[in-house]
């Protein structure tokens, strides 16, 4: 991967926040925190909830322990990289900064909270960001009242409720931003068609589970409709609508979001199975526990033998699969060269990402903190 150019790219215009020559808490030229974004976004988000937990204790009492979970998953946490994608789209597509277009893009978060949300219940995942999941945080607030029925029924049934709560809110957010309708009007087909596109990625993530498919093809794609378009593509095309961007601006949006987003979704895969949970927040194996048939997974299974083909798929979806099946998985996945084949496929669509990128008819401070981002997207250990 080369992200160098003269005068642009991470090289140029320095690293992350805390991390620069200058010390902590500078912001260098190309950082993805310029413009103040990220505490612009949690402000934009935390006044919005404030005023949802107020209409929903006018409904009940009982539903301001509703309100307060969403808050905490949506403050808790997050590396706010939907809304940057959107914000930075924005400005390079001509916008010009406003508070009404941060609180646009923070809409995304609750896009992201409500698939998160919904990820955790089917994977049956115990904790996100090293606290308990949804489902569990109600499951054991069920078992601690004592109250009747399944507790683990009430703690799915609540998943499932907050999740649509935090999509519904996700609409009411965006368009109750500020910004004049016709700005509206031009972004909700983009808005609408990421939506469509994560929940069917996600179902055809459940369905590669079920059926045990382990092509690359199959694997591509749930990279690119579960992830990669809704986390880079969709946002920079969300803020280039926006604006009110030309065709040319939205053809480069795409050519760069789509291979930077299946770049990312690659990233998470590895962190799925190599990742340390000190960092990620989520028990080492978690996705070899669920059987995740990720590019990962799939470039093993293409590379290897039948007798630790058939050993994979053994352990793959075993929830008893305890450190010492973890350790020998990922052995196995290592060295039959499959890591190195899907870090050499981030590199490639880094490569591809980024020249488009260079070429892209954009605002060049927007530019700038594009290539930050794109680092930041897919050289993280979380």
């Amino acid at each position: 991967m080369n992200l160098s150019q003269p005068g642009i790219g991470p090289e140029a215009s320095g690293s992350l926040p805390g991390c620069g020559p200058h010390g902590p808490g500078h912001v260098e030229k190309g950082s993805p925190e310029r413009a103040g974004l990220r505490p612009r976004v949690d402000k934009a988000l935390a006044g919005f909830l404030a005023t949802q937990r107020t209409r929903l204790l006018e409904i009940d009492p009982a539903l301001g322990e509703v309100a307060d979970t969403v808050a905490a998953f949506v403050l808790g946490g997050g590396k706010r990289l939907r809304p940057a994608f959107a914000y930075w789209g924005f400005r390079g597509a001509g916008g010009v900064d406003s508070d009404e277009v941060v609180a646009a893009v923070a809409a995304l978060e609750f896009v992201q909270a409500s698939a998160l949300i919904h990820d955790d219940l089917m994977d049956r995942s115990d904790t996100r960001r090293g606290e308990p999941s949804v489902h569990r945080r109600f499951e054991a607030r069920h078992a601690g009242a004592g109250w009747r029925g399944s507790a683990a029924g009430f703690g799915d049934s609540a998943a499932v409720l907050l999740g649509d709560l935090a999509l519904v809110w996700s609409d009411e957010l965006l368009h109750g931003c500020g910004l004049p309708l016709a700005d509206l009007a031009r972004a909700r087909p983009v808005f609408d068609q990421m939506r469509t596109e994560v929940t069917v990625g996600q179902y055809l993530d459940v369905l590669t589970q079920a059926t045990a498919d382990t092509s690359l093809e199959r694997a591509g794609k749930v990279a690119r409709f579960k992830s990669a378009k809704y986390t880079v593509e969709r946002p920079l095309l969300l803020g280039a609508a926006l604006a009110g961007g030309g065709a040319e601006v939205f053809a480069a949006y795409a050519a760069f979001g789509l291979p930077l987003g299946e770049a990312f979704q690659l990233r998470d895969d590895v962190l799925g199975v190599f990742g340390d949970p000190a960092q990620t927040g989520k028990p080492a194996g978690d996705d070899l526990r669920e059987g995740k048939r990720t590019y990962l997974v799939a470039a093993a299974f293409a590379a290897l033998d039948e007798a630790a083909r058939a050993e994979l798929d053994a352990g793959l979806g075993d929830p008893a699969l305890d450190d010492v099946g973890v350790h020998r998985l990922r052995a196995i996945i290592r060295d039959c060269d499959a890591l190195a084949a899907t870090e050499k496929r981030i590199d490639t669509l880094m490569d591809e990402a980024l020249a488009a990128l260079r070429q892209a008819p954009i605002e060049d401070e927007a530019r700038e903190v594009l290539f930050a981002l794109a680092e930041a997207a897919t050289r993280r250990s979380v």
